[in-house]
């Protein structure tokens, strides 16, 4: 008897085209493992693909959705990283397991899962054993599905990359899954946080987790510079890119880091050559990150309790309300229980 799933397929580009829909359930092979998943947490970039494709040649129906947290099911007979009932969650960039990315200058690396690779939103998925990572022991599977991008990223930023110490400024801008992660990890390794956002209320949310300086979006700039004595941010997570990262050069420490991390504000970056040439400041893209380092990440939330900002949890039948919800711009992040 065939075994069916089900799942959240796109039929066509625009999210007036996901529908539910089965598809068979493949037995793992070779190293494959088969997962029943638990959760799906949603990013940003989940949204521009649903509505875009983001340029990738998608294949109908596709299931979208590259974060989420599940049981090992069955493993095939060359599997050796994980065995039946182990709880695990997806890597984002799959074939990326540590060093440089893959690709090349001609053709940089995109191969994600709910892009080029299959997406997750699906109650079983069957992928290579490589594709996934233990799940932290402290966290539900909602709050582990969170980990794969948005937590990476901003661990990968802060931490892999950025070296953070305690007692250095971090800036965050935003609010939303990336950026919440961004403050937890920032406060539980001894950084004083700045954060802004055009909401009121949703800085005093951050507030209430840690944030030590809020700033309305308009004229932060000058707020930090006199909060810290025109010395600067030693960190700025810029989840906006476009126009804003102009901003950033102007908050930036000399010698400081830049992250660049989303494009809510355009995907062309502009700002004065001046203050970069002057201050010198590091500018590092960041595409999420490797499974070594989420191997790492994991490790952390473990042993210093870190805790994933959820705004609100759907059930699986609730997909275009999670959507919708994403689109309206969350504090933190939304998650699908299955």
């Amino acid at each position: 008897m065939v075994r069916t799933t089900r799942q959240w397929q796109l039929s066509a580009l625009g999210p007036g085209n996901l529908a539910q829909g089965t598809a068979e359930v493949v037995s793992p092979v070779g190293s494959e493992v088969l997962v029943r998943t638990e959760a799906v947490s949603l990013n940003y970039r989940d949204k521009l693909v649903v509505e875009t494709g983001m340029g990738l040649a998608l294949r109908f129906p596709f299931v979208p959705a590259s974060d989420m947290a599940g049981v090992v099911e069955a493993v095939g007979p060359q599997a050796s990283r994980f065995k039946v009932g182990d709880r695990v969650i997806s890597t984002f960039s799959p074939m990326w397991i540590d060093g440089k990315p893959l690709g090349n200058a001609r053709t940089p690396p995109y191969r994600a899962l709910g892009g080029a690779s299959p997406g997750v939103l699906s109650e079983m998925v069957t992928f290579p054993e490589d594709w996934f990572s233990h799940a932290p022991e402290t966290l539900d599977a909602a709050e582990a599905s969170t980990l794969p991008c948005a937590g990476l990223t901003a661990w990968f930023a802060l931490i892999e990359q950025g070296k953070l110490q305690a007692g250095e400024r971090v800036l965050i801008k935003g609010t939303g899954g990336v950026a919440m992660f961004g403050l937890a990890i920032a406060k539980a390794y001894g950084a004083e946080v700045f954060v802004t956002s055009s909401s009121a209320a949703k800085l005093t949310r951050a507030k209430a987790l840690g944030a030590d300086h809020l700033l309305m979006r308009e004229g932060w700039v000058e707020t930090v510079l006199e909060i810290t004595g025109d010395d600067g941010i030693d960190h700025v997570l810029d989840l906006a890119g476009g126009e804003g990262f102009a901003q950033s050069l102007a908050a930036v420490a000399v010698g400081g880091r830049i992250s660049v991390i989303g494009v809510l504000e355009g995907f062309d970056l502009s700002g004065p050559a001046g203050l970069l040439l002057l201050k010198s400041p590091v500018v590092q893209g960041i595409g999420v990150g490797h499974r070594r380092a989420l191997e790492d990440f994991v490790r952390a939330i473990d042993a210093k309790g870190l805790k994933p900002v959820i705004d609100r949890r759907y059930g699986f039948d609730a997909v275009p309300d999670a959507f919708a919800h994403l689109d309206r711009g969350p504090f933190g992040k939304v998650v699908i229980t299955f």
